[in-house]
């Protein structure tokens, strides 16, 4: 197909030339896909890292004698096969000075009478706190970082502010990145966000308190939020519009596939600092890899960097196997202008629906849906329990449908100048629903349907507010503002299907422009 001169929001033509998803652009896909298996690995892996085992306190001395009910042993590690925390549970140990103790979760009691050691003592006991740390249950795990720094009990909740603070690092990492992005680069921004996934990853396997444990981990995750963020920008901007649907969407699925790396691994290592490196590990290949990406055209010419973008071009079509197209027959450049586990299922209803029905129209059902089954869940009584789990299978599918439709959505709607940081304020206004969902749960204290409420309700605006947005199926993305305005109040859509057509604007203007000589 020949190269003619048209509008610069007809960018896409390139992919037209030099092909949508060609073995150039699945060779880069697939180098920052597998990226995402990492950043899915981090997100997840605090389920295993701060899993708090049984524990009991530490008695202050040797023992001698262990019972349990009516369990006897030699030694405390034995017993945790028949100890479960509750109320009346506690286990009674005697020292070898003769001492008996009841050690509780949090608490211990020395008994003023030695004379028996039974389990039922009703005479006098003092209370001590558990000063001499605590012994944990290790038949599953031979640590975790709630073993290791003692979070249980009056420091449970520091335990608890792992993951939070975790997705407070998401949020500012999908600010800072996004915005860094289209001010520097993509292809910059994924080399440092990709080195920063792997050096605060193995710090954190290595960190000597709490503390530096936390600052490693928030960094991890202002590395891995920036990188999830532009990554989906670079592919969107990399693949023709034919293709990108699929190929957008689908960078889910790899994050999806992190998680359960998290789950085998967390199954194979049962060692918290261990099971951290060999996590941060996946990150190694693309960190060799990464130099070879190269930036965005579209960044490129926003950027008034026409050279650059030509040779991008050029090689896309090399490794492609087709002509290249020069952009200076291709656009009417202005080179004085300024530039400014059910979820992978819920991906693939959106790459049909939204090449179907439209971006607009699946968001709105996905969301109307997952503020329905939020209701439904609130009346099924609690004994049926099979349609309890469907329902939150549904309202799963829905959710998962709309977060991965909205990265696309997002990145169609804005213009190459504020694509990155369009995608990352979104991203960012997401986590702080990640932040605050640990804390959600306590409000089933005020209402046991609370929860679902506020969730639903959040739904269903978010759900009404989308019918106020354009639909973008089918349209270029756009390079500036001005492209943007000029495609929203004009509402007409050059079909990029339309070749016949295309290449009679082509000869026209190359006729009137004098290149065709």
């Amino acid at each position: 197909m020949g190269c003619g001169s048209v509008g610069s929001g007809n960018l896409e033509l390139i992919f037209d030339s030099v092909g949508h998803f060609g073995r150039y652009q699945i060779f880069l896909y697939f180098i920052c896909a597998f990226q995402n298996i990492s950043c899915g690995i981090h997100y997840l892996a605090s389920v295993f890292l701060s899993v708090s085992p049984q524990h009991t306190c530490r008695p202050p001395g040797n023992v001698s004698q262990v019972l349990f009910q009516d369990i006897s042993s030699w030694r405390l590690e034995d017993i945790w096969t028949q100890f479960s925390i509750g109320r009346e549970d506690h286990i009674i140990v005697q020292l070898q000075d003769g001492e008996i103790w009841e050690l509780t979760s949090c608490h211990r009691f020395r008994r003023d009478d030695k004379s028996s050691l039974n389990y039922d003592y009703n005479g006098h006991k003092s209370s001590f706190p558990c000063l001499d740390g605590y012994i944990y249950d290790k038949s599953k795990w031979r640590s975790t970082v709630v073993t290791e720094w003692d979070l249980v009990c009056n420091r449970e909740w520091f335990g608890r502010l792992i993951q939070p603070t975790f997705m407070l690092g998401v949020l500012l990492g999908a600010v800072i990145f996004g915005y860094l992005s289209d001010r520097a680069g993509r292809r910059l921004v994924l080399w440092a966000t990709s080195t920063g996934v792997f050096l605060f990853g193995i710090a954190a396997a290595f960190t000597f308190d709490y503390y530096s444990f936390i600052v490693a981990r928030f960094l991890l995750a202002i590395s891995g939020s920036g990188y999830l963020v532009v990554v989906f920008v670079y592919v969107t901007e990399f693949v023709g519009m034919k293709s990108r649907t699929w190929a957008s969407i689908h960078l889910h699925s790899f994050f999806a596939f992190g998680t359960m790396v998290v789950a085998l691994t967390g199954y194979l290592v049962r060692t918290w600092w261990i099971y951290q490196i060999v996590l941060s590990t996946v990150t190694v290949p693309f960190v060799l890899c990464c130099w070879m990406l190269p930036e965005t055209p579209f960044w490129l010419l926003s950027e008034g960097k026409y050279e650059e973008a030509q040779k991008v071009i050029d090689t896309m079509a090399k490794w492609n196997r087709t002509r290249s197209c020069k952009l200076s027959e291709l656009l009417s450049l202005d080179h004085n202008g300024s530039a400014g586990a059910v979820e992978i299922p819920a991906y693939i209803f959106v790459c049909f629906g939204m090449d179907h029905v439209g971006r607009r129209s699946i968001l709105v059902f996905s969301l109307l849906s997952s503020a329905v089954t939020n209701g439904v869940i609130m009346v099924i009584p609690k004994d049926y329990h099979v349609w309890c789990v469907v329902a939150t299978m549904a309202g799963k599918f829905s959710i998962g449908a709309a977060f991965g439709l909205v990265y696309l959505y997002t990145a169609e709607l804005y213009p190459t100048s504020v694509r990155s940081l369009a995608v990352g304020s979104g991203s960012t206004v997401g986590r702080v629903g990640s932040i605050a969902a640990p804390f959600c749960i306590y409000l089933s204290s005020v209402w046991i349907f609370m929860p679902q409420l506020l969730v639903g309700t959040l739904a269903f605006v978010s759900g009404v507010l989308t019918f106020m947005l354009p639909e973008t199926l089918g349209k270029p993305l756009t390079t500036t503002w001005e492209e943007t305005e000029k495609e929203s109040s004009s509402g007409k859509l050059l079909s990029t299907t339309d070749n016949t057509e295309l290449e009679n604007i082509a000869v026209v203007n190359s006729e009137d422009s004098g290149l065709n000589k």
